[in-house]
């Protein structure tokens, strides 16, 4: 496990409000050396805690189609694995954005991407429900996002007045 050095949960909020600040622009922020923070940085990495930097995209923007979907899977845990074996099969897959074990009615809840709803529909009907040990799954496909990973989306604001009677 990651021992925290002082000073890391900042460095951490940092980079989730913004991972495209240079080591030079962290350690200004931290009244750090910048080679500090890239010692830290190379600690997290080693570590890790720190998987990768990710951009957030407003998908409606690049005029090309995606279509994604939240998945509630059920499943039979594995003898001397549980759900895990099972969860990272799954998660292996291209499709998978996300996989997460979950509390309440459902096992798992996949999220997934795909350049159409075919596409999409053919991984759950092919590839994930054909899997031993899942029991059912249940499909949601996402309409509009108006967050994503922290960051509100951009979304044009229609203005619609309802009709008022006399």
């Amino acid at each position: 496990m990651f021992r925290f050095a002082a000073g890391v949960d900042s460095l951490l909020k940092l980079l989730r409000q913004d991972a495209s600040l240079t080591p030079a622009q962290l350690a200004a922020m931290l009244d750090l050396s910048e080679a500090e923070v890239r010692s830290r940085l190379a600690a997290l990495a080693d570590s890790g805690v720190l998987l990768g930097y990710r951009a957030v995209l407003n998908e409606d923007k690049l005029g090309r189609e995606i279509v994604r979907a939240v998945i509630e899977v059920r499943i039979t845990p594995e003898r001397g694995g549980g759900f895990d074996k099972l969860a990272e099969r799954i998660a292996r897959h291209d499709e998978v954005r996300s996989c997460y074990l979950m509390s309440g009615g459902y096992d798992l809840m996949v999220e997934v991407e795909g350049t159409s709803l075919r596409q999409v529909a053919s991984f759950v009907s092919e590839k994930l429900s054909t899997l031993q040990g899942v029991l059912s799954t249940a499909t949601h496909f996402v309409l509009r996002a108006y967050k994503e990973q922290g960051v509100l989306m951009k979304v044009a604001a229609t203005e619609e007045r309802l009709a008022v009677a006399p």
